[in-house]
């Protein structure tokens, strides 16, 4: 039976290639390499040589801008390590697969199988690695093909359709106005700038601007999907890299890594909601966010009271707004900042590694003792699935570390309501956004209903253009507002709403 061992990040590194230009790209597989050597170096070995021959498993959090067939063989093949790698994992995509690549590597070590666990985005030249498929076809957040399904029917399903629902609906669980739920968003998204502006690997540091600039809707800050302009939506065409090294704290002894490294993972845990959105219980709460906080919690043996540093991630405002609110923090003013970054606007989306990065810098800021234990939330999808990880400068009070994820892989015991896919009649808004063009003008109403005759769920566009500018018009709340939906005869499946009762009904 393998012994039982106590995990331990003991190197980070992070890599910004500010350049644009041509001459000075560099690969994804350069800038991870470049990290894990900074990392290596970070951990402050007698031997940095014998530290990255030691390193025995590769994780990788997937690229989205250069396809590979084989990244972490490509990684272990340039650190001069492939014979010696027992373990390979590269990623599917998802802003959760830093805290669960992080979490199964510390398992790992934890039940004695790896010693070493690396952890780790215009036109390339020409010595780049060629890519496993077409470059165009490669995975993007706002584009590809919908697929068939009840979304696609209505032109919504990606991460700018969908955050801007659950916002809306939040806003109205909430009580909110309208001018007050903005004012809420740029005043957080500002507070999110100003921490960015300390981070000398962010990306936008000191572009953002502050509150009114974020708040201001104009051509340079145009309405994207309402109720967020630009810059309240990522930004992710960033050149950025991160990595961590983990070990046991036996290993590390052997390597002479000095204590004053080590950062203790203590537990994580994550789960998803339905991939569908359509059927998830409701949009102004995420159980599968809710669950992951908790699991984590119960797994690292700490209260959310114990936690001095949160990253929390940020992709649209209404993420951390949902996880503020499920801890008990305030969502603005509060004494514990809700960012270690800066967001993926102000410090930078780097693809699905975001939360790489606030793992790094949670282990810098754990070392330098500005807290004793540290959370890291990461979200991917569409709000869909969620991983949270617990760090600390001090080993777990209790126990070792936890041999499994606590959680399902996804949550299926909180019901959602039922669906009608030919929903006529009169019905009322769940939740809403529209969807704008780049001269800022609506071009799209996206409602998600309910019929008043049996409360079942259904998806419909605007049916007139009266609805589409009252909902694009910000001057009153629309979920909850009442109106008709009927089946558009020239599109099977795809509904239609409005305010006004047509003829036709």
């Amino acid at each position: 039976m393998a012994a039982v061992e106590t995990p331990v990040v003991i190197g980070v590194g992070d890599i910004k290639n500010r350049s644009t230009a041509i001459a000075d790209a560099k690969e994804p597989a350069t800038l991870i390499l470049e990290a894990i050597q900074a990392a290596i170096e970070d951990a402050s070995p007698p031997s940095t040589l014998e530290l990255q021959s030691a390193i025995d498993s590769i994780d990788v959090v997937k690229t989205w801008t250069w396809p590979y067939p084989d990244l972490p063989s490509l990684l272990a093949e340039k650190l001069g390590v492939e014979g010696g790698v027992k373990w390979k994992r590269y990623s599917e995509h998802g802003g959760d697969k830093p805290g669960k690549l992080f979490d199964e590597a510390a398992r790992r070590i934890a039940k004695g199988e790896l010693s070493a666990c690396a952890a780790a985005k215009k036109l390339p030249p020409p010595e780049w690695t060629p890519p496993s498929e077409a470059v165009h076809s490669v995975f993007t957040p706002t584009g590809g093909d919908l697929g068939t399904n009840l979304g696609a029917i209505h032109q919504i399903g990606t991460p700018v359709h969908v955050y801007p629902l659950y916002e809306n609906a939040f806003r109205a669980h909430q009580g909110q106005s309208l001018k007050e739920n903005h004012e809420e968003s740029a005043k957080l998204y500002a507070d999110f700038a100003k921490v960015a502006e300390g981070n000398d690997y962010a990306w936008n540091s000191g572009k953002a601007g502050g509150e009114e600039v974020i708040a201001k809707v104009d051509k340079k800050n145009r309405m994207v999907c309402y109720p967020y302009p630009l810059l309240m939506n990522a930004f992710n065409t960033v050149n950025l890299a991160s990595a961590l090294i983990l070990t046991s704290t036996s290993f590390a002894k052997s390597l002479g890594i000095p204590p004053s490294k080590w950062i203790y993972p203590l537990g994580g845990a994550g789960t998803k909601d339905s991939d569908e959105f359509w059927k998830r219980p409701n949009f102004y709460s995420s159980p599968s966010i809710s669950r992951s906080i908790d699991a984590s919690l119960q797994s690292s043996g700490v209260s959310k009271e114990d936690i001095d540093l949160f990253d929390i991630y940020s992709c649209f405002p209404i993420v951390p707004k949902i996880v503020a609110q499920h801890l008990g923090l305030p969502i603005l003013g509060g004494s514990k900042k809700l960012t270690l970054l800066g967001g993926l606007t102000s410090f930078g989306g780097a693809g699905n590694n975001y939360s790489m990065h606030a793992l790094t810098e949670m282990t810098r800021q754990l070392r330098a003792g500005k807290g004793k234990y540290g959370l890291v939330h990461c979200n991917g999808g569409v709000l869909s699935y969620q991983y949270v990880v617990v760090l600390s400068k001090e080993p777990r009070r209790e126990g070792q570390y936890p041999e499994e994820n606590l959680l399902p892989e996804q949550i299926t015991d909180v019901p959602a309501p039922d669906l009608v896919f030919d929903a006529e009649g009169e019905a009322i808004v769940e939740t809403y956004t529209v969807e704008f063009n780049r001269d800022g003008s609506p071009l799209r109403g996206h409602i998600i209903g309910r019929l008043k005759s049996n409360n079942k769920r259904f998806l419909a566009n605007h049916g007139d253009e009266s609805t589409l500018r009252e909902m694009a018009g910000g001057a009153g709340e629309v979920v909850g507002k009442s109106g008709w939906v009927w089946q558009d005869e020239k599109s099977k499946g795809r509904g239609l709403f409005a305010f006004d009762k047509p003829a036709k009904l």
